[in-house]
């Protein structure tokens, strides 16, 4: 997420959700009001001149930290998908990819590009930075449908459209999951802004399960070996001898790097269990470590989606082995090709839902503020983006989907640890 949690002042007098969403709500009046200056009302459909929609999506690709290339592949993919059956309502979908390089300015120039093609919507994209391109986007009044969820940001913004719950969900839900399984607790995080938030979202669910709070141990999230920080991670975890410890390593990319050191240490120690949310660990990871002989075995995973062999995923699959079978980038395991996949349902839906209208941002924005409903096959709840269906957690004021579902790896596979989804809205709610 982005950073340090947001002040309250002693003049704040409205509870934050509805102070977010009344200032929100004059800012997108007042761009109305000189809708050149904000670009909220495109001149053709997707800054073509012809009937096809243009969207973006972006991810970092081929960086030192975590790498999302899935993401872009995804999007490309399933453009593909819709142009050989008709298009979407009949419009042709144009996908434009921007790699964001995990860095700011290029976070920025990705957004500022969005906006000088005129798309109607950045779509399932992933960026740790979006202090940096959010503000382009809401100048230009281009809606940011289903991104990642790693920042704070996207469950602010009034022109955010989140699919799931993003970090705060998982870690919150990965806390309750280890409240009632697990010892000490051990979390090994980025030392970033973005790093900041995941202990305290953690400890809230290790708190609802009445748990201690987790040791936050930080980490580089670039780092070539994590030694240190497995020793003093195993300390903590083993530190009560009545009760066997867990260790969360919450490191994106570097989770595997992690475990690399984890493996060998463990050995000096008394036994402990890991836990993690998927984006750190997925199927593929499991099998490129070993499988049964994983050091995942064992672990507690917290995910948005259903296990990734469900059969609600049959179609994404079907679409993948369509239009990029041989892909590598494409791992249909991975989270941010699900959120991909989910992000673009929703686009379908709302583009669908326009029928003879106009394809631009802001009849895209209409449609999801005044109340349309999206399924998605089961993947999710139904989605919906009014002011009704948003919880009351003060910090995530645009978050309307809390559901996780608890996962365990066993004989090397990523299973259902407990039926159905589970709903951490109270928890998220209840985070200091």
């Amino acid at each position: 997420m982005t950073g340090s949690r947001r002040t309250r002042t002693s003049s704040s007098v409205l509870p934050r959700p509805l102070r977010a969403t009344l200032l929100s709500a004059g800012a997108l009046a007042a761009c109305a009001s000189i809708a050149v200056g904000c670009g909220v009302i495109p001149g053709t459909t997707g800054g073509s001149g012809d009937d096809s929609v243009t969207v973006m999506t972006w991810a970092p690709e081929k960086t030192a930290a975590t790498n999302k290339p899935g993401m872009p592949a995804m999007a490309k993919a399933y453009a593909r998908w819709v142009n050989a059956h008709g298009g979407i309502n009949g419009h042709p979908l144009k996908v434009l990819t921007c790699n964001d390089h995990n860095d700011a300015v290029f976070a920025a120039q990705c957004a500022q590009r969005a906006a000088k093609e005129n798309v109607v919507a950045v779509v399932g994209s992933y960026s740790q930075h979006s202090r940096d391109f959010l503000a382009p986007l809401e100048s230009a009044g281009i809606p940011y449908i289903g991104g990642y969820g790693v920042t704070d940001d996207e469950f602010t913004s009034p022109l955010s459209y989140p699919v799931n719950g993003g970090e705060p969900a998982l870690l919150a839900g990965l806390g309750e999951q280890l409240g009632k399984n697990c010892g000490p607790v051990a979390l090994i995080r980025p030392d970033t802004i973005a790093g900041d938030q995941l202990p305290v979202l953690l400890d809230s669910g290790l708190k609802s399960r009445a748990h201690s709070a987790a040791a936050d141990q930080r980490a580089a999230e670039d780092a070539t070996e994590y030694a240190r920080q497995t020793q003093q991670a195993l300390t903590h975890a083993t530190s009560d001898p009545a009760e066997r410890g867990c260790v969360v390593p919450a490191l994106g990319d570097r989770t595997d790097t992690f475990m690399d050191s984890f493996r060998r240490d463990r050995q000096n120690y008394p036994k402990v269990s890991t836990g993690t949310v998927l984006g750190s660990v997925d199927q593929s990871l499991i099998d490129a470590t070993g499988g049964k002989s994983s050091p995942y075995e064992g672990s507690y995973v917290t995910g948005w989606y259903p296990t990734s062999n469900d059969s609600r995923w049959d179609q994404m699959r079907s679409v993948i082995k369509e239009q990029a079978f041989g892909d590598n980038r494409i791992d249909p395991a991975d989270a941010g090709v699900q959120t991909t996949w989910i992000a673009y349902t929703v686009l379908k839906a709302v583009i669908e839902s326009l029928g003879d209208q106009k394809v631009t941002s802001l009849a895209i924005r209409r449609a999801l503020d005044n109340g349309l409903k999206v399924t998605t096959g089961g993947l999710t709840p139904t989605l919906s983006w009014r002011f009704e269906d948003l919880i009351a957690a003060v910090d995530f004021p645009r978050l309307v989907n809390a559901d996780v579902t608890f996962q365990v790896v066993r004989q090397g596979l990523l299973t259902s640890e407990r039926r159905g989804f589970v709903n951490v809205s109270r928890t998220l709610e209840n985070a200091d």
